[in-house]
């Protein structure tokens, strides 16, 4: 006589089965869904957001280069601020590897809207002398009107950065501005500067204007270099004794476009603590889904010692209900990653970020889900494989 066998559930009726069971309680199925939605929703906004403002970040540094070189004056052994000496842009521009070099130069002496502002009200601003090599250096288009040139640097024409026009309310070119006692017109308006945002808030002058009308003395606070990509560490090296040749000890160089790879970095490390908080969301979905399952199993006991009278198996029956716990959570994390995706679209476009999700991001909150849906629902499926079919009909 042939051994009986239990029937086999494939893939598909374990998936119809588990279904049938959300199905009847549809409100329940939903909220329990909403949990893992929330937790999946978040974490891929974060990691869509952050990798939109990543993305951008990268692009100016592709834009704007790596290969810029700031020379500054620092300090004496003894503490004292120092000087640049008023060869050292020509002596920089000098050095073979170097394509272009531009300065800036303080004046000290603050722009106003009108002569009549309070002197004590500077907004931050300062007027800087600027040589006609600066713009090509840092790569700042001009916004509206026109650079400095070899006919306006020794007449009052300013060219204000981005910061300073929006403080002084200048909308157009030809408009007055009150610098050191004198009225100067306004000639250009710059486009923002990220790696110069000392420039963004000033109003630029030329070297022999400065001179004329400011008392400057000549000296730059600042020099710009674009160097060959190949060589900048070699000319960031030589650049001290270049620029001061007597107190190279005295001269500090930096690469500003570390400053945005550090923003980039910092935004990295940003995002794992938001995503901390997005997993800790998960788990409180995993959490509903779990007690969900529980109080399914509870509320069903007759169906489970009906089927189980009927010859199905202790493993069929766990199967089941770990196949309703996957559906459930699957279908969360399927509307949580969309919905991450779209809010990352949103603040993306918003914010004028080019919209970015990585590949994984998606992918991973798919299997962390089905991951928490599996241990969410481990316990009651055994739970439920394990009732005897008699006392679950007499309950």
């Amino acid at each position: 006589m042939a051994e009986l066998r239990p029937a086999r559930l494939s893939w598909g009726d374990l998936v119809r089965v588990g279904a049938a069971g959300l199905r009847v309680r549809p409100a329940r199925a939903v909220l329990s869904a909403l949990g893992i939605a929330i937790g999946i929703a978040t974490m891929v906004a974060v990691v869509g957001i952050s990798s939109s403002s990543k993305a951008q970040l990268l692009a100016e540094l592709d834009r704007l280069g790596t290969n810029l070189l700031r020379v500054t004056p620092g300090q004496s052994l003894f503490g004292e601020p120092t000087a640049l000496p008023e060869t050292a842009l020509a002596m920089v521009g000098a050095v073979g590897p170097v394509e272009v070099a531009g300065a800036t130069g303080d004046t000290g002496t603050p722009v106003y809207r009108t002569d009549r502002i309070d002197p004590q009200s500077t907004g931050g601003l300062t007027t800087r002398a600027a040589s006609p090599e600066l713009l090509r250096a840092l790569q700042t288009p001009v916004a509206e009107g026109v650079w400095l040139n070899e006919a306006t640097v020794s007449l009052r024409a300013v060219v204000l950065g981005a910061v300073a026009a929006d403080r002084l309310g200048v909308r157009d070119v030809g408009e007055q501005l009150w610098i050191g006692g004198r009225w100067w017109t306004v000639v250009g308006v710059l486009a923002p500067s990220p790696l110069a945002p000392e420039v963004d808030r000033s109003a630029l002058v030329g070297f022999a204007a400065a001179g004329t009308y400011l008392n400057f003395d000549g000296h730059p606070t600042t020099i710009y270099t674009r160097t060959d990509p190949s060589q900048v560490d070699a000319v960031r090296a030589v650049l001290p004794a270049t620029a001061s040749p007597e107190n190279p000890e005295e001269v500090e160089v930096s690469r500003p476009s570390d400053a945005l790879a550090a923003r980039a970095a910092a935004d990295s490390a940003f995002t794992g603590l938001l995503l901390g908080i997005g997993a800790v969301a998960l788990l409180v979905g995993g959490v509903g889904v779990a007690n969900t399952m529980v109080i399914s199993v509870l509320e069903r006991r007759r169906e489970i010692g009906l089927r189980r009278s009927l010859g199905a198996t202790r493993g069929q029956v766990r199967g089941q209900f770990l196949a309703e716990s996957l559906l459930l959570s699957g279908l969360g994390g399927v509307a949580g990653a969309v919905l991450g995706g779209a809010v990352t679209v949103a603040y993306a476009t918003w914010m004028g970020l080019p919209p970015t999700v990585p590949a994984w991001a998606p992918a991973g909150a798919l299997t962390a889900t089905l991951l928490v849906g599996t241990v969410a629902g481990l316990y009651p499926a055994m739970r439920a494989a394990r009732m005897s079919p008699t006392l679950a009909l007499s309950a």
